[in-house]
């Protein structure tokens, strides 16, 4: 990253699952007109699990209990949400991370949690190939470049890609030893302070922003239809 460069940081809030996947899609429509990247940490009001945008409803349904269940504007598999730290990475078409390949956005990502996780005295690698994984399942098994604690998957994340901008959606399953959330999201600011001069600052509350997570929560990530649509 280059110097003095100004992102958007957007606090955690614990929100229901259909309005968190409106307001990372309102965020991917949006991100150009904000003009510059947001890093977002968010929760869950209720125990729920997100699956990827071209996945089968009918299969994913019966690979978990949890409810709701609602379709991601990103790829991937089935991510249960409950204890997890979610994450959302947002950049505009004229950042440089938007020109990566897949592979390299998916690998900076885990790498600036591997470093964050190394700030709080938690060890993590990343995979170094494809571990076998249950189909549709994202925390079983392992992807190259998913963080690993103790040989174990904690970290995986989907992306999706627009003219709009690039969307990186990522959950972590903390290690039953480690920091509490807001340590390790004060050290993932940190890292991008010290690694990649990023200059912090508060996103201001945005009108337009929220009637668009609105919408889009209200005529497509509460629907059945468009939950069910494949």
């Amino acid at each position: 990253m280059s110097a003095n460069t100004s992102w958007l940081l957007l606090p955690q809030r614990r929100n229901a699952a259909d309005y968190n996947m409106a307001l990372d899609e309102a965020l991917l429509q949006s991100v150009s007109i904000l003009g510059c990247p947001v890093l977002r940490f968010y929760g869950w009001l209720e125990p729920s699990a997100t699956f990827g945008y071209a996945q089968r409803y009918v299969e994913i349904e019966k690979l978990t209990l949890l409810r709701p269940l609602v379709r991601r504007p990103t790829g991937g598999g089935l991510v249960p949400h409950d204890a997890d730290w979610t994450y959302s990475l947002v950049f505009p078409p004229n950042h440089f991370w938007y020109r990566f390949k897949a592979v390299e956005s998916y690998r900076r990502a885990h790498e600036w949690i591997k470093d964050a996780f190394a700030k709080t005295n938690v060890a993590t690698t990343l995979s170094p190939s494809s571990q076998k994984e249950i189909p549709g399942q994202c925390f079983i098994g392992a992807e190259k470049d998913d963080v690993l604690w103790h040989g174990r998957k904690i970290a995986g994340a989907a992306q999706r890609r627009t003219r709009d901008g690039l969307l990186i959606q990522g959950s972590v399953q903390p290690p039953p030893i480690g920091p509490e959330r807001d340590q390790w999201e004060t050290a993932m600011c940190e890292v991008a302070q010290t690694n990649y001069s990023v200059e912090w600052q508060m996103m201001p509350a945005n009108g337009k922003l929220e009637e668009l997570t609105n919408e889009l929560r209200l005529r497509k990530y509460s629907q059945t239809s468009y939950n069910h649509k494949r």
